[in-house]
């Protein structure tokens, strides 16, 4: 240890800059000397995304930082960007990049007319949510991402966070489709249910609205591939469905990432959507 306090210090700061985030934190305990070094905005810049300085022209509200390592602290926390539609994310331990994009960026079918969805902020959301109390003839959530906003040489996994009313209904008879698509190429697709609890006033609306059809589309579902996937329930309170991952090469290409209803048009609502998280898959 002696020997490596008597580095110089910009030997000690190529040091860490091939450490981690967590490491360069670890580090500041060993001595003085490591703990100076450890602080530099030198380490920190290294820990940063190459893109950072378009990252703090973007986001919102501008970000006030005195350090490389705070302003690395304040993207782990989260910061909005693209006038508020996105929202930025750094991966504490590693730096990669993750990215939530609004229900707002979405291509959602109907989504302009008032009697399909309805648009509303919630309180913990810090932005425009999608509402869909109101019967939904068909759906369908495309949106798109070009890699260079993302790590490079990354697993990327994308999700649709949701949540189902008490009074949703219809939005289980049926699978959704899921798929990604990595320029010209797609890389997964599967089938999808958004299934709830269910509750004996949504069983007497099914029975009222479609009779025995319920049985006929369930027959059909069964038929046509087995469970599929689910929604996952997250800590916040939010359901997430995969929608498909890829792997994020250096090159630019972009992303696109769609549930849309496969067949069965029949009446369903009670869909709330808050939008499409990008994040590395581990």
């Amino acid at each position: 240890m002696e020997l490596m306090n008597a580095l110089p210090e910009d030997c000690l700061s190529l040091i860490l800059c091939f450490t981690s985030p967590q490491d360069a934190c670890r580090s500041s305990a060993v001595s003085p000397e490591f703990h100076s070094v450890a602080q530099s905005d030198t380490v920190w810049q290294n820990f940063l995304p190459s893109d950072y300085r378009r990252i703090i022209a973007d986001s919102v509200p501008a970000l006030q930082f005195s350090s490389k390592k705070e302003l690395y602290r304040k993207l782990c926390d989260s910061v909005l960007v693209d006038g508020g539609r996105k929202r930025l994310k750094l991966e504490k331990l590693s730096g990669k990049k993750c990215y939530e994009l609004s229900a707002r960026d979405l291509s959602i079918t109907w989504s302009s007319e008032s009697m399909y969805w309805t648009w509303t902020p919630l309180p913990e959301s810090r932005r425009v949510i999608n509402h869909a109390f109101n019967p939904i003839l068909s759906y369908q959530f495309p949106d798109k991402i070009n890699t260079q906003m993302l790590t490079p040489n990354t697993k990327y996994g994308a999700y649709l966070v949701l949540k189902l009313s008490n009074r949703a209904f219809g939005l289980d008879l049926m699978p959704s489709e899921v798929s990604v698509q990595v320029g010209n190429k797609e890389q997964c697709q599967n089938t999808a249910y958004l299934r709830r609890q269910k509750n004996s006033h949504v069983e007497f609306m099914e029975t009222l609205m479609y009779g025995h059809r319920t049985e006929a589309l369930k027959s059909m579902v069964a038929a046509g591939g087995g469970e599929g996937r689910l929604p996952a329930e997250r800590k916040d309170g939010w359901l997430e469905l995969e929608i498909g991952d890829f792997f994020n090469k250096e090159k630019s290409e972009e992303v696109k990432m769609v549930l849309k209803e496969v067949e069965g048009h029949h009446m369903k609502g009670g869909l709330i959507v808050h939008g499409i998280e990008i994040r590395p898959k581990h």
